[in-house]
């Protein structure tokens, strides 16, 4: 903190470019270092916003909460987006997957409205709140992290790692829906709320598929250097007016058709199974396909970093020490596992390890509670619930994806020694 009282001037651009590109190094280190360890490179940004946060009162400076609850919404609504994206372009989409994705959209359809019930039930006994209004505050929390989840995954078989990104996409996509559909239903009514519903999903799904066959056949001849960030401002500008002018429950819909149209363009649209000659031209979709990606994944490790530190700022660290949020905390951890391992038993198989511990809260939980309406929002629940529940959420999947790390090494290693004396019997043999 020297460098900082001997003049370090906040409001200077030079000095705000410094914290910015200081932020996305640490948390490149953050993302090497979890590839290491399996904690959450998210926990480290959280932490890193606290610390930045007992800086900035150290020095006697206070961000106002109306500017960081703003910059929250604006980072989270791109990140979720971008995420969204990043998962739809890895996932192959064929017959022989549609069992699997059947499965996680089942489990990631009755985990969440379950655990919305248990959640609900739990807050109504905590807070003095209707049904409808626990229900409404249960909903952020009942969402799992896809932007947690899918870069914490990578040591899984293939199969693992396509469950897992297909229920966290999903989740989060429903959990919106869920989200918004009950607002609605608090202020108009089941019977209103229910037709509006209706007519947003149809609507939507026109649009996510008359947007995705036009995007990829008018951007497949488009030549230049900034097309790939045109079609994300295009992308962007149909989300944000979907849910401005149209109020689209899934407007996420159209981002998660779109990737998987592009990424599996043969199969989507006949009229693109066109044959090219490698030897004289490439694929220009296949092209998009990798760029597109490529720049997905960039903007969204960026747009995660700055959510999760500018999160951790504006925690109120008062609320961490308080007992009562600790209990809520716990009690709704409770419904989350208990409600997860049952439909994981269920429609999932008997090997439900690490599946059943890697359901952690992030991003979407922490945009959705700033969403809650101030009428709505009861003063007790704050952010101290949310942190709870995100990093109790997130060490529990860490501890698993480290015992499945080690379960695989064990299983190595006697294959390894069989190797070797297979090996050795085999030069044995020959001489």
């Amino acid at each position: 903190m020297i460098f900082l009282a001997s003049g370090f001037d906040l409001s200077d651009a030079n000095s705000q470019i410094m914290i910015a590109s200081a932020v996305i190094i640490l948390s490149y280190l953050f993302g090497k270092f979890a590839e290491k360890t399996n904690i959450p490179a998210v926990l480290m940004l959280i932490v890193l916003g606290i610390l930045m946060k007992l800086g900035l009162d150290s020095m006697h400076i206070d961000l106002p909460a109306s500017s960081l609850q703003s910059a929250l919404k604006v980072l989270g609504t791109v990140g979720v987006i971008m995420i969204v994206m990043e998962a739809a372009l890895d996932l192959e989409f064929n017959e022989e997957k549609f069992p699997l994705i059947g499965k996680a959209v089942l489990i990631a359809l009755l985990s969440l409205m379950f655990s919305i019930g248990g959640i609900a039930f739990v807050l109504q006994q905590f807070f003095e709140m209707t049904f409808n209004e626990a229900l409404i505050h249960g909903t952020p929390l009942a969402i799992m992290s896809s932007a947690i989840i899918i870069p914490s995954i990578g040591k899984l078989s293939k199969i693992k790692q396509e469950f897992m990104v297909y229920e966290s996409a999903f989740s989060d996509i429903l959990g919106i829906m869920v989200f918004y559909f009950l607002l609605n239903m608090n202020s108009e009514g089941i019977q209103k709320a229910s037709i509006s519903f209706g007519v947003s999903l149809v609507i939507t799904l026109v649009i996510a598929i008359a947007a995705s066959y036009l995007l990829i056949f008018i951007f497949k001849d488009l030549k230049g250097h900034i097309r790939l960030f045109l079609l994300i401002a295009i992308l962007l500008l149909l989300y944000s007016a979907g849910k401005v002018f149209l109020h689209l429950y899934g407007a996420l819909l159209i981002i998660l058709f779109f990737g998987l149209a592009l990424a599996n363009h043969s199969k989507f649209f006949k009229i693109f199974k066109k044959e090219y000659n490698p030897s004289k031209e490439k694929d220009p979709i296949a092209i998009i396909e990798k760029e597109f990606h490529l720049i997905t994944l960039e903007t969204a490790f960026v747009v995660r970093t700055f959510f999760f530190v500018v999160f951790g700022i504006s925690i109120t660290l008062s609320s961490l020490v308080s007992f009562n949020v600790f209990i809520i905390s716990l009690a709704i951890l409770v419904v989350l596992y208990f409600v997860r391992i049952i439909f994981l038993r269920l429609f999932y198989g008997k090997d439900l390890l690490p599946e059943l511990f890697i359901a952690p809260r992030g991003l979407i939980t922490v945009l959705l509670f700033y969403q809650l309406p101030i009428d709505i929002k009861h003063p007790g629940f704050d952010e101290g619930i949310l942190l709870y529940v995100i990093i109790i959420s997130s060490l529990i999947m860490t501890g698993s994806l480290i015992m499945e790390s080690r379960k695989k090494s064990k299983l190595a290693i006697p294959a390894t020694e069989a190797t070797q004396e297979q090996s050795n019997a085999d030069d044995t043999d020959h001489h």
